[in-house]
């Protein structure tokens, strides 16, 4: 790739390809399995690039999910929103773990937005019925690790900073 080509469209270009994993079909077996996509890249964005990636640009990402998923408008940006400010108070901390600590990181960052998620889920008298809610949760710590690699060398052949 090169410098002039893939610089500036490099981070919407993640959103876009998070987006449509996440909206992709999936066999009724692998729907509980599905790893939140558009969480975990925003969470690699807001690690490496804070003064770039920020609550914004997590509210606008959660709007468009929760249009695009017919959700309650707001349930998905605020989610989105609270993941990324999480991630703005402690990715320096974050940052210096090895991968399989921040995969864990990751997952209890995820807790707190499928807790969110969840929440306003019961507010609005549709409860996810099982325990196969949790699911992405373990499913998105186990891609971390694969999913910082690729971010990360995209990022340095863009030469992103």
């Amino acid at each position: 790739m090169s410098d002039v080509n893939c610089r500036p469209m490099v981070i919407p270009l993640s959103f876009v390809i998070a987006f449509m994993l996440t909206l992709m079909p999936l066999p009724d077996w692998a729907i509980h399995f599905r790893p939140a996509w558009l969480a975990l890249v925003l969470i690699y964005w807001v690690m490496a690039l804070p003064q770039r990636v920020g609550l914004g640009t997590a509210w606008i990402l959660g709007l468009l999910l929760d249009v695009s998923q017919g959700a309650l408008l707001g349930q998905h940006a605020l989610g989105l929103t609270v993941v990324a400010f999480i991630t703005l108070k402690f990715y320096q901390r974050i940052r210096v773990f090895p991968l399989w600590q921040q995969g864990i990181s990751i997952m209890l960052i995820l807790v707190v937005y499928s807790i969110l998620i969840y929440w306003i889920y019961g507010v609005t008298g549709h409860p996810p019925g099982t325990w196969l809610y949790w699911m992405p949760i373990i499913t998105s710590g186990l891609l971390w690790p694969w999913i910082f690699v690729l971010l990360r060398d995209v990022r340095r052949r863009c030469k992103l900073s």
